[in-house]
């Protein structure tokens, strides 16, 4: 049994992750803007515009898996916003190495969520791998600086692994309600082209991914993707035949969604495809590695 503190925990990935852990017998703490009341298990408040954790936080803490981040998807991308966005994980990872390196915490791994943004909003018949360089949009360079600030841990002899996250797929509250909502009443329909990739992973495994890094099963960058490849178009026709529903609707023209969503965009309209060769070779089984076997789980 190891003592988890996790960050984001009200989040999708935090609530699912933390009743997995709970399940497997670790003891879990959770910290974050305000304590939340859980009997199973201990929470904390921190606030990084004021270097300020509460007291016993990091007490006998084994792992840090920090998934906390404001919603990328949530609002227009004005500049406050992109601040909020960059700040709020990159701040908070800062915040976390600063308290357990001034008070030589024995913690043996951090364990850090990160985005396929890395790669950039573009698409294209590229596939992206770990090894492959950054983009240089908005969202990559927020991914490159969580993603270093995480890396820190590293020069202190901690083990570090992070979590290059596609778009999760839950029953609730994911992006896949907002995408067949429209569905469920017949108007539903690619997004522009239809063409850019949705790097996509079933929330089961991705927290058990999550529970592998605890378990020093993998250590590093990894992308937590499904190995099946599917565009937006993929997506919303096998959403449809799995909802028995209709889709004739035409696309949503790419000139709305920019003057709706600005710069935002972006990561609606682009996608390419993202490697999930590595997180296989490391001996990972998916229990949903295919597109309709999730969605019939998750649509059911």
């Amino acid at each position: 049994m190891k003592t988890i503190l996790v960050t984001g925990a009200s989040g999708l990935i935090g609530k699912s992750l933390i009743d997995l852990l709970l399940a497997e017998g670790h003891k879990v703490k959770t910290i974050g803007r305000s304590s939340k009341s859980d009997e199973r298990f201990q929470s904390f408040v921190w606030n990084y515009k004021e270097d300020y954790i509460e007291e016993g936080a990091l007490d006998g803490v084994d792992v840090i898996i920090h998934l906390a981040g404001a919603n990328i998807s949530s609002g227009r991308w004005t500049p406050q916003r992109k601040k909020e966005i960059v700040d709020s994980r990159v701040e908070t990872t800062e915040l976390l190495f600063r308290k357990v390196k001034e008070q030589n915490l024995p913690i043996k791994s951090f364990i850090s969520a990160s985005a396929i943004g890395y790669y950039g909003a573009v698409t294209n018949e590229f596939i992206y791998s770990e090894e492959d360089a950054p983009h240089t949009d908005f969202i990559a360079d927020v991914c490159v600086k969580w993603e270093q600030a995480a890396k820190r841990f590293e020069e202190i002899g901690i083990s570090t692994t992070i979590l290059r996250t596609g778009v999760v797929f839950s029953e609730t509250g994911s992006a896949l309600q907002k995408l067949t909502l429209p569905i469920k009443d017949g108007v539903g329909s690619p997004i522009g082209s239809g063409k850019q990739y949705m790097p996509w992973i079933h929330i089961e495994d991705l927290c058990e991914m999550y529970l592998g890094a605890v378990d020093n099963k993998i250590k590093g960058i990894y992308n937590a993707v499904a190995p099946n490849h599917a565009t937006n178009k993929d997506v919303v026709k096998t959403a449809a035949r799995v909802m028995r529903r209709p889709c004739f609707m035409p696309n949503v023209p790419t000139g709305l969604m920019r003057i709706i969503f600005g710069e935002m965009s972006a990561i609606l309209l682009e996608g390419s495809r993202v490697s999930a060769q590595k997180i296989e070779n490391s001996g990972y089984t998916f229990n949903f590695p295919k597109l309709e076997s999730a969605l019939e789980d998750l649509l059911k």
